[in-house]
């Protein structure tokens, strides 16, 4: 079954999703509509056993900028997370992202 991408494009969104990692693993994607690189891993996160939570970063740089500070983290697009009790326990930018890996720890 193909994951299902929701959009995270409000700041309420964005601390929902970080409640939600409190009781499980989730998975945020930094996705670059101008970057033929972000284009090719979205496609690739169809491989994804769970859901997409993504964030655009031309639609919503203060979210983007945003998950940089909560996470203490630089921001790149495309960049990959998988955040759980509000701390990444896997990070990967570009063609680094690896859905098999997400999906690994999105069922740890």
């Amino acid at each position: 079954m193909p994951p299902k991408f929701i959009t995270i494009d409000t700041a309420e969104k964005l601390e929902a999703l970080m409640a939600e990692s409190e009781t499980h693993p989730v998975f945020l994607f930094k996705h670059s509509d101008s970057c033929g690189i972000s284009l090719d891993v979205l496609e690739q996160l169809e491989a994804v056993n769970g859901d997409v939570h993504i964030v655009t970063v031309q639609n919503d740089r203060d979210i983007s900028n945003a998950v940089a500070e909560r996470l203490a983290i630089r921001h790149a697009s495309p960049q990959a997370f998988v955040i759980k009790n509000g701390i990444p326990v896997y990070h990967a930018t570009h063609y680094g992202i690896d859905p098999d890996a997400i999906s690994d720890k999105l069922h740890e």
